[in-house]
């Protein structure tokens, strides 16, 4: 996967779930971790 697109999409899917500040974080860190494993 592109290096640009991952935190990009990450980053999104964080937002859409809404849990606030620290949560936001959090879920970006394991959905960056997930893109990078299941497309890496």
């Amino acid at each position: 996967m592109n290096k640009l697109f991952r935190p990009l999409i990450a980053g999104w899917g964080a937002k859409k779930m809404g849990f606030g500040c620290f949560g936001t974080i959090i879920i970006f860190i394991i959905l960056y971790y997930l893109l990078g494993y299941l497309f890496g």
